[in-house]
């Protein structure tokens, strides 16, 4: 008898075809390579975008992420096969996407931003928890001390230490319990979890400026997809506040929603994890390179696994794998720290808003001196403006004075006018503290010797060498070159002829010590405050009101609030209005008014006083009369009759190489190529400010484009029409802020 044949399950033949069917993986490897290298799928590993794989590359093995997946059929090569599936959280799509846009606009290859995001899995988990428990063995003698260790150790795994502190014996007592086996070793995954945010808390009262700010987030948040706006408040005007309501609105949205909040500094990570843990009953997670590898590690896999809900970060922190991200907020956000400078260059600002796109969620930036590419989105129309106009409650802002310095300069070899020590005298006669601001870390800028007239400069570098007194070296804040100072000059051989011109913070403590002998004086600079604890303890100490006079650089001129500081005096007003920068007068605009803000933050008044041998320059002038719109409105008509940001964009072309002949042919090269673009002007090659680093002549062009232009296109093409010798190196900077 026939058998009669059965249906065709389509479904069977369907699963039978895939599993037989080869595929080929995409895998970009966190390397310097222009794109994604194909291998063969091997039967079974069941790959999905974003897995950790690890691929041969050479005669090496390398890890990476799948970021394709195709048929494989009909391929005209063989290709070398994934070796393995690393066990590690895949990368989100968001961030996939991410990863590339970030490249592209970059005008970098893909592997830059990819070891950015695969940064938290470079260090390893952190080690197991050793402890102790009980093995049911009785030891051979028992006395008080021990019975108090085997009841605290009853049910309970600790360590050492802590069951000595429990039992409240001494550790001699613990370990002797361990040598009769009555107690074994045993080890114990750490706890991974995060402190959730507690919702239910009570906001702070809000003023009526805030509550109208918070309820257009609640609205942006609400309607969903990419939101975008700009929060434009005075300094002290509760800024924090506000987007502290749009975090708790955000999360509030879903169980899964994540939000992360980018600092400029990590000098002010601890005051805002403060006001963080304030209003939502927990710390959120840290990311930025204070945090311990383990550590960083653990809030890596946080962030992917989704428990880790509120992320508090450096600019680094755009690329942590978030699987709910529904708002980013970018504090100080015309800060030029955002600016990645080495290695993959981005403008994180810029960035938070592109990954805010990406991963349809709004996006919150927050100054009291905001940029004027953000100014510019708000005018458009292309951000929502929320302004807060007045400090908060009883606060008024500070008076700002100039001090001229041609009418009064200080003694000789001195750096504060009388104007500003007899200010400082009757603000500490009041039982208040005073800041002196000065952005140059320190002890002084410049060493050279009376002798020669030789400058100290980094060797292979023309960048000079600051003279740092508490330690007694010559420091280059640009490669890194520390050397002891010498005692004779290392040109001439003349002794005791090198002297320090310039002052540094250093030399302004200096001087104010000698001033005020009797007054608590103290220095915030990145040479003091080398970590979070060490400036939460600075910081604690000045709110406490344990220094009377602060000297500080940038580090202290923002997001701090002193009670009971009432005098700013700034040392250098015009320092940051010198050089080349295209920016300098919205930078020094910013920077001053940032640091004039510090004073008078709560109910006593405060005065900010500005040393300037320029007091008629426009940004002094706009400073004294406190009209930042009619400094924006000067500068931004100076921006666009010469087709720069916000109205055009700059992209700029370093490169370097050890010897001069073929850096300079490569140069000529690249000049002869340039594209024929309409709306484009390329100005070079010139010797940069900085022409030798390291070793390395370099070169720059500065390109100038209209908005119209495909800029990132241009350069792509420009740069790949000259072959780059192997010993030089190129570097394109989209949005430049540094022109040395």
């Amino acid at each position: 008898m026939r058998r009669a044949s059965r249906p065709l399950d389509l479904g069977t033949v369907s699963r039978q075809k895939h599993a037989v069917m080869p595929r080929i993986a995409s895998v970009l490897l966190p390397m310097p390579l222009p794109e994604a290298f194909d291998y063969a799928e091997p039967e079974g590993l069941a790959l999905q975008l974003g897995d950790h794989v690890t691929v041969p590359l050479g005669p090496r093995v390398i890890r990476g992420v799948v970021t394709a997946l195709r048929d494989g059929t009909g391929g005209n090569r063989p290709l070398k096969p994934v070796l393995e599936r690393v066990d590690d959280p895949p990368l989100p799509p968001g961030v996939l996407t991410f990863v590339d846009w970030a490249a592209r606009y970059s005008v970098d290859v893909p592997g830059w931003p990819l070891a950015m995001a695969l940064r938290g899995l470079r260090h390893p988990p952190p080690k197991p928890d050793k402890v102790l428990v009980l093995t049911g063995v009785q030891p051979a003698r028992m006395t008080p001390a021990r019975l108090k260790v085997l009841a605290a150790a009853e049910g309970r795994k600790l360590s050492g230490a802590a069951l000595a502190s429990a039992a409240g014996v001494s550790a001699g007592v613990v370990k002797g319990l361990v040598d009769e086996r009555a107690l074994a070793v045993d080890f114990v995954e750490p706890d991974r979890g995060l402190p959730q945010p507690d919702l239910s808390l009570p906001p702070r009262d809000l003023n009526p400026g805030q509550a109208a700010c918070v309820e257009v987030m609640k609205e942006m948040l609400d309607a969903g997809g990419f939101q975008a706006a700009l929060l434009d408040g005075v300094t002290g005007s509760g800024k924090t506040e506000v987007y502290l309501e749009a975090v708790a609105a955000a999360l509030a949205e879903s169980p899964d929603a994540q939000v992360l909040v980018l600092l400029p500094e990590i000098a002010l990570t601890q005051a805002v994890l403060a006001r963080f843990e304030q209003r939502f009953g927990a710390i959120p997670a840290e990311w930025h390179s204070g945090v311990s590898p383990p550590r960083r590690r653990q809030v890596w896999e946080a962030v992917a696994s989704g428990n880790a809900r509120i992320v508090v970060g450096a600019r680094s922190a755009l690329f942590l794998p978030f699987k709910g991200l529904r708002l980013i907020v970018v504090d100080e956000e015309h800060d030029s720290s955002f600016k990645q400078e080495e290695g993959f260059i981005y403008q994180a600002r810029d960035l938070a808003v592109a990954r805010a796109k990406i991963e349809g969620a709004s996006v919150l930036l927050a100054s009291a001196t905001p940029s004027l590419e953000s100014l510019f989105n708000a005018q458009a129309g292309r951000y929502r403006w929320l302004r807060l106009s007045a400090r908060h409650g009883a606060a008024q802002l500070p008076e700002i004075g100039l001090i001229d310095m041609r009418q009064t300069p200080p003694e000789p070899g001195r750096w504060l006018s009388p104007p500003l020590i007899k200010a400082m005298a009757v603000t500490l006669q009041r039982g208040e503290q005073a800041m002196l601001f000065l952005n140059r870390r320190g002890y002084a800028p410049l060493v050279l010797c009376r002798a020669c007239g030789e400058k100290m400069k980094s060797p292979d570098t023309d960048s000079w060498l600051v003279e740092h007194r508490y330690t007694g070296r010559l420091v280059c804040h640009l490669t890194g070159f520390s050397m002891k100072k010498p005692e004779a000059c290392p040109h001439c051989g003349a002794k005791d002829s090198l002297v320090s011109i310039g002052p540094g913070v250093e030399r302004v403590e200096e001087e104010a010590r000698h001033i005020f002998p009797d007054a608590r004086v103290a220095v915030f600079s990145s040479d003091t405050v080398m970590d979070a604890e060490a400036a939460r303890t600075l910081v604690a100490s000045m709110a406490a009101g344990e220094i009377d006079i602060l000297v500080a650089t940038q580090a202290a001129a923002k997001g701090h609030n002193f009670p009971n500081l009432t005098l700013v005096g700034v040392v250098d007003a015009d320092l940051s209005l010198r050089g080349g920068d295209l920016r300098a007068g919205e930078r020094t605009f910013q920077l001053l008014a940032q640091a004039a803000g510090r004073a008078g933050r709560h109910e006593k008044p405060g005065r900010a006083l500005l040393q300037t041998y320029s007091p008629d320059h426009a940004v002094m002038q706009a400073l004294k009369a406190q009209d930042r719109d009619a400094f924006i409105e000067a500068e931004m008509g100076m921006r666009q009759d010469a087709g720069l940001p916000p109205f055009g964009r700059l992209a700029a072309v370093i490169a370097s190489g050890p010897d001069a002949a073929a850096l300079e042919s490569y140069v000529e090269a690249l000049a002869a190529v340039i594209p024929n673009a309409e709306g484009v002007e390329v100005f070079g090659p010139a010797d940069a400010p900085l022409s030798l680093v390291r070793g390395r002549r370099r070169k720059r062009f500065l390109v100038r484009a209209d908005r119209t232009v495909d800029l990132q296109g241009f350069m792509a093409a420009w740069r790949a029409r000259a072959k780059v010798p192997n010993s030089v190196r190129v570097v394109i900077d989209v949005d430049p802020y540094s022109f040395l």
